[in-house]
Protein backbone atom coordinates (compact mmCIF):
# COMPACT_ATOMS: atom_id res chain seq x y z
CA UNK A 1 0.00 0.00 0.00
CA UNK A 2 1.80 3.36 -1.05
CA UNK A 3 0.83 6.57 1.11
CA UNK A 4 1.95 9.17 3.53
CA UNK A 5 0.08 7.21 5.85
CA UNK A 6 1.57 5.26 9.16
CA UNK A 7 1.59 1.97 9.80
CA UNK A 8 -1.01 2.30 12.37
CA UNK A 9 -3.16 4.50 10.16
CA UNK A 10 -3.50 1.59 7.50
CA UNK A 11 -4.16 -1.39 10.31
CA UNK A 12 -6.59 0.99 11.39
CA UNK A 13 -7.88 0.99 8.33
CA UNK A 14 -7.70 -2.66 7.69
CA UNK A 15 -9.26 -3.15 10.49
CA UNK A 16 -12.16 -1.08 9.34
CA UNK A 17 -12.57 -2.44 6.03
CA UNK A 18 -12.75 -6.22 8.64
CA UNK A 19 -16.10 -4.14 10.54
CA UNK A 20 -17.44 -3.18 7.24
CA UNK A 21 -17.35 -7.20 5.66
CA UNK A 22 -18.81 -8.44 8.79
CA UNK A 23 -21.94 -5.42 8.55
CA UNK A 24 -22.08 -6.84 5.49
CA UNK A 25 -22.00 -10.58 6.22
CA UNK A 26 -24.76 -9.81 8.66
CA UNK A 27 -27.10 -7.53 5.79
CA UNK A 28 -26.70 -10.23 3.02
CA UNK A 29 -27.16 -12.90 5.77
CA UNK A 30 -28.99 -16.08 4.22
CA UNK A 31 -28.56 -14.40 0.84
CA UNK A 32 -24.84 -14.83 0.77
CA UNK A 33 -22.18 -17.01 2.91
CA UNK A 34 -19.82 -14.79 4.96
CA UNK A 35 -16.93 -16.41 2.50
CA UNK A 36 -19.05 -14.94 -0.40
CA UNK A 37 -19.14 -11.62 1.03
CA UNK A 38 -15.51 -11.62 2.39
CA UNK A 39 -14.51 -11.81 -1.39
CA UNK A 40 -16.61 -9.02 -2.59
CA UNK A 41 -14.89 -7.19 -0.13
CA UNK A 42 -11.66 -8.16 -0.28
CA UNK A 43 -11.59 -7.74 -4.49
CA UNK A 44 -13.39 -3.90 -3.44
CA UNK A 45 -10.23 -3.42 -0.99
CA UNK A 46 -7.80 -4.42 -3.74
CA UNK A 47 -9.42 -1.48 -6.05
CA UNK A 48 -9.26 1.12 -3.67
CA UNK A 49 -6.07 0.50 -1.45
CA UNK A 50 -3.97 2.08 -3.72
CA UNK A 51 -5.33 5.30 -4.32
CA UNK A 52 -3.29 7.55 -1.96
CA UNK A 53 -5.58 10.19 -1.95
CA UNK A 54 -8.97 7.93 -1.01
CA UNK A 55 -7.48 5.75 1.65
CA UNK A 56 -8.99 7.34 4.65
CA UNK A 57 -12.10 6.71 2.99
CA UNK A 58 -11.36 3.27 1.78
CA UNK A 59 -13.68 1.51 4.67
CA UNK A 60 -16.41 3.81 3.15
CA UNK A 61 -16.52 2.93 -0.55
CA UNK A 62 -15.19 -0.90 -0.03
CA UNK A 63 -18.52 -1.42 1.98
CA UNK A 64 -20.66 0.76 -0.96
CA UNK A 65 -18.78 -1.00 -3.89
CA UNK A 66 -19.01 -4.43 -2.76
CA UNK A 67 -22.87 -3.74 -1.21
CA UNK A 68 -23.37 -2.96 -4.74
CA UNK A 69 -21.96 -5.80 -6.30
CA UNK A 70 -23.53 -7.95 -3.53
CA UNK A 71 -26.70 -6.88 -4.40
CA UNK A 72 -26.74 -7.13 -8.04
CA UNK A 73 -25.61 -10.81 -7.96
CA UNK A 74 -28.61 -11.10 -5.51
CA UNK A 75 -30.43 -10.04 -8.26
CA UNK A 76 -28.98 -11.80 -11.21
CA UNK A 77 -29.31 -15.18 -9.40
CA UNK A 78 -32.84 -14.33 -8.42
CA UNK A 79 -32.66 -14.52 -4.60
CA UNK A 80 -34.07 -10.83 -4.39
CA UNK A 81 -36.60 -9.29 -6.09
CA UNK A 82 -35.78 -6.28 -8.23
CA UNK A 83 -38.74 -4.10 -7.24
CA UNK A 84 -37.48 -0.91 -9.75
CA UNK A 85 -35.71 -0.35 -12.86
CA UNK A 86 -31.92 -0.55 -12.66
CA UNK A 87 -29.60 1.91 -14.71
CA UNK A 88 -25.99 1.55 -15.22
CA UNK A 89 -23.83 4.35 -16.44
CA UNK A 90 -20.64 3.81 -17.43
CA UNK A 91 -17.71 5.92 -19.35
CA UNK A 92 -14.37 6.03 -19.52
CA UNK A 93 -13.04 7.19 -16.16
CA UNK A 94 -16.26 7.44 -14.04
CA UNK A 95 -15.13 10.63 -13.33
CA UNK A 96 -17.23 13.31 -15.31
CA UNK A 97 -20.15 11.91 -17.77
CA UNK A 98 -21.60 8.90 -15.66
CA UNK A 99 -21.25 10.27 -12.55
CA UNK A 100 -23.20 13.26 -13.79
CA UNK A 101 -25.74 11.01 -15.40
CA UNK A 102 -26.08 8.61 -12.46
CA UNK A 103 -26.80 11.80 -10.07
CA UNK A 104 -29.49 13.12 -12.00
CA UNK A 105 -31.38 9.57 -12.56
CA UNK A 106 -31.40 9.42 -8.80
CA UNK A 107 -32.77 12.69 -8.07
CA UNK A 108 -35.01 12.78 -11.00
CA UNK A 109 -36.19 9.20 -9.88
CA UNK A 110 -35.76 8.63 -6.57
CA UNK A 111 -37.26 5.47 -5.52
CA UNK A 112 -38.62 4.58 -8.71
CA UNK A 113 -35.49 3.84 -10.09
CA UNK A 114 -32.17 2.40 -8.75
CA UNK A 115 -28.85 3.69 -10.23
CA UNK A 116 -25.31 3.05 -10.34
CA UNK A 117 -22.16 4.36 -12.85
CA UNK A 118 -18.98 2.70 -13.06
CA UNK A 119 -15.99 3.31 -15.43
CA UNK A 120 -13.69 0.71 -17.43
CA UNK A 121 -9.99 2.84 -16.56
CA UNK A 122 -11.70 4.53 -13.07
CA UNK A 123 -9.64 7.63 -12.27
CA UNK A 124 -8.46 8.50 -8.98
CA UNK A 125 -11.33 10.74 -8.29
CA UNK A 126 -14.46 12.91 -9.69
CA UNK A 127 -13.20 15.89 -11.79
CA UNK A 128 -13.30 19.60 -9.52
CA UNK A 129 -15.13 20.82 -12.39
CA UNK A 130 -17.97 17.94 -12.47
CA UNK A 131 -18.15 18.61 -8.85
CA UNK A 132 -18.82 22.15 -9.51
CA UNK A 133 -20.97 22.21 -11.98
CA UNK A 134 -23.89 19.53 -10.10
CA UNK A 135 -23.46 21.72 -7.06
CA UNK A 136 -24.74 24.47 -9.40
CA UNK A 137 -27.81 22.91 -9.65
CA UNK A 138 -28.59 21.52 -6.32
CA UNK A 139 -26.45 18.20 -6.53
CA UNK A 140 -23.54 17.39 -4.32
CA UNK A 141 -21.44 14.41 -5.87
CA UNK A 142 -18.20 15.26 -3.64
CA UNK A 143 -18.49 12.14 -1.92
CA UNK A 144 -18.91 9.92 -4.96
CA UNK A 145 -15.84 7.98 -6.37
CA UNK A 146 -15.03 6.41 -9.34
CA UNK A 147 -15.41 2.50 -9.25
CA UNK A 148 -14.48 -0.13 -11.48
CA UNK A 149 -16.92 -2.17 -13.64
CA UNK A 150 -18.08 -5.21 -12.55
CA UNK A 151 -19.69 -8.37 -14.33
CA UNK A 152 -22.57 -8.48 -12.03
CA UNK A 153 -23.82 -5.14 -12.36
CA UNK A 154 -24.18 -4.84 -15.87
CA UNK A 155 -25.78 -8.27 -15.89
CA UNK A 156 -28.64 -6.48 -13.30
CA UNK A 157 -28.93 -3.81 -15.39
CA UNK A 158 -32.15 -3.04 -17.70
CA UNK A 159 -30.01 -0.22 -19.10
CA UNK A 160 -26.86 -0.15 -19.46
CA UNK A 161 -25.80 3.63 -21.15
CA UNK A 162 -22.25 3.88 -22.19
CA UNK A 163 -20.47 7.24 -22.79
CA UNK A 164 -17.50 6.67 -25.18
CA UNK A 165 -15.64 3.45 -23.32
CA UNK A 166 -15.93 1.60 -26.08
CA UNK A 167 -16.30 -2.52 -26.23
CA UNK A 168 -14.98 -2.23 -22.52
CA UNK A 169 -19.14 -3.16 -21.45
CA UNK A 170 -19.81 -6.97 -21.82
CA UNK A 171 -22.86 -6.99 -24.35
CA UNK A 172 -25.51 -9.50 -22.50
CA UNK A 173 -28.73 -10.78 -24.84
CA UNK A 174 -31.79 -9.36 -24.31
CA UNK A 175 -30.17 -6.18 -22.55
CA UNK A 176 -31.25 -2.69 -23.32
CA UNK A 177 -27.46 -0.70 -24.08
CA UNK A 178 -27.42 2.78 -25.42
CA UNK A 179 -24.53 4.62 -26.30
CA UNK A 180 -24.61 8.73 -25.73
CA UNK A 181 -22.39 11.03 -27.99
CA UNK A 182 -21.54 12.67 -25.40
CA UNK A 183 -18.04 15.38 -24.75
CA UNK A 184 -15.45 14.43 -22.38
CA UNK A 185 -15.92 17.36 -19.54
CA UNK A 186 -11.99 16.19 -18.33
CA UNK A 187 -9.92 19.39 -18.98
CA UNK A 188 -12.99 21.43 -20.13
CA UNK A 189 -13.40 24.83 -18.88
CA UNK A 190 -16.91 25.12 -16.34
CA UNK A 191 -18.74 26.03 -19.24
CA UNK A 192 -18.31 23.39 -21.47
CA UNK A 193 -18.97 20.93 -18.48
CA UNK A 194 -22.65 22.63 -17.55
CA UNK A 195 -23.82 22.38 -21.38
CA UNK A 196 -22.47 18.61 -21.19
CA UNK A 197 -24.06 18.43 -18.06
CA UNK A 198 -27.56 20.18 -19.42
CA UNK A 199 -27.58 17.96 -22.50
CA UNK A 200 -26.95 14.85 -19.93
CA UNK A 201 -30.18 15.48 -17.47
CA UNK A 202 -32.47 16.28 -20.75
CA UNK A 203 -31.44 12.32 -21.96
CA UNK A 204 -31.86 11.06 -18.33
CA UNK A 205 -35.38 12.59 -17.94
CA UNK A 206 -36.04 11.05 -21.64
CA UNK A 207 -34.75 7.68 -20.27
CA UNK A 208 -36.19 7.69 -17.30
CA UNK A 209 -39.84 8.36 -19.31
CA UNK A 210 -39.61 5.69 -21.53
CA UNK A 211 -38.51 3.34 -18.56
CA UNK A 212 -41.67 4.21 -16.90
CA UNK A 213 -40.39 6.13 -13.71
CA UNK A 214 -42.25 9.15 -12.18
CA UNK A 215 -39.71 12.49 -12.83
CA UNK A 216 -39.09 14.74 -10.61
CA UNK A 217 -38.29 18.22 -11.50
CA UNK A 218 -34.02 18.92 -10.61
Amino acid sequence: MTSSLTPAQIGEIELRVRREADALAREFAGIFSPETVNRFVNEAFSSFRERPRLLEYVPIFVHRFARDRLRALAIVEGRVAKDVPEILFVCVHNAGRSQMAAAFAAQMGGDGVHVLSAGSAPAEEISAATVQAMKEVGIDISREFPKPLSDEVVRAADAVVTMGCGDACPIYPGKRYLDWDLDDPAGQPIEAVRRIRDDIRARVRSLLEELGVEVRDV
